[in-house]
């Protein structure tokens, strides 16, 4: 059973009035992530690879940076020693729909203070100088120096249309997918929300042996924002791609942090906001 997916009778409406028939519709669902046992936030999202999206998130709020920061996590591939399950009642059985996280080194004094954290930031959103500077310092300058050449570059939306098997039948998910130098989709994830889909895609490369992200590209189905710029200067993507267009937050934060960001990426034109030294356009 497909869990992203649900079936409902619809009413289309034509000219000469509607027809009922059976329509696919995504899922979505509240999921409660847990720190030490401690609700930290719930999120919106499509169901599945919901330890890739905890993990993610870990990742993209920067709580693993504070980590590193205070010398508490020496291993290079954090995300692959965190323990998360599913968290249960006082008989042993599973919650659906909330994950628990463990990082025994987390007190419970430091986790009120990412639930102060995570809360203003989904209250109010996230902008400004402060949180540029704010991210500057939890993550370093991008220097990979990799490069892709430009109609491999222009080749990537047509292959995200090819893997999204789920937005085929719904029309109602937003895809991100790691790439290669080469044009190969790395892995690709959907959800509603497009946070969320950059959160399994980070916390699904966490867990690989050599995860090798500041090499590897990003692409997303929609628009370049500054909430995903961040996402992805946090995972160390070195160059970032969209099908829509960026915002000027976004653009300033990737210029700043050594990130080649592209947006509009349609048929034959492209815009590359910063950073064009990555993108060859000579023919392979």
């Amino acid at each position: 059973m497909n869990e992203e997916v649900r079936h409902f009778v619809v009413r289309r409406a034509h000219g000469q009035g509607y027809e009922e028939i059976c329509d696919a519709l995504v899922v979505e669902e509240p999921l409660e992530i847990r720190l030490n046992n401690i609700p930290l936030a719930v999120v919106m999202r499509t169901p599945g690879h919901d330890f890739d999206l905890a993990r993610g998130f870990l990742l993209t709020e920067g709580i693993f940076q504070k980590q590193r920061a205070n010398g508490k996590e020496q291993t290079a591939n954090i995300g692959g020693t965190i323990d998360i399950d599913h968290a249960r009642d006082e008989l042993g059985l599973e919650i659906p729909n909330v994950v628990n996280c463990r990082l025994p080194e987390m007190s419970p004094m430091e986790i009120s203070g990412w639930q102060r954290h995570i809360f203003a930031g989904s209250s109010c959103g996230i902008c400004g100088r402060a949180s540029i500077d704010r991210v500057r310092i939890e993550a370093p300058v991008l220097k990979a120096s990799w490069q892709i050449f430009f109609p491999i570059l222009q080749s990537l939306p047509e292959k995200l249309r090819c893997h999204q098997a789920t937005f085929s039948s719904t029309g109602g998910l937003h895809a991100a997918a790691l790439f290669s130098p080469t044009g190969d989709i790395i892995a690709l994830r959907e959800d509603i929300g497009r946070h969320n889909a950059v959160d399994k895609i980070l916390g699904w490369a966490m867990r690989q042996v050599s995860p090798a992200l500041e090499n590897s590209g990003l692409l997303v189905s929609g628009r370049l924002s500054f909430e995903l710029v961040q996402k992805a200067l946090l995972g160390g993507i070195s160059l970032m791609a969209g099908i829509s267009a960026a915002s000027s937050l976004a653009v300033e934060l990737a210029d700043e942090s050594g990130m080649t960001l592209v947006g509009f990426l349609r048929g034959d034109t492209a815009v590359i906001y910063s950073h064009p030294r990555r993108i060859h356009f000579e023919q392979p």
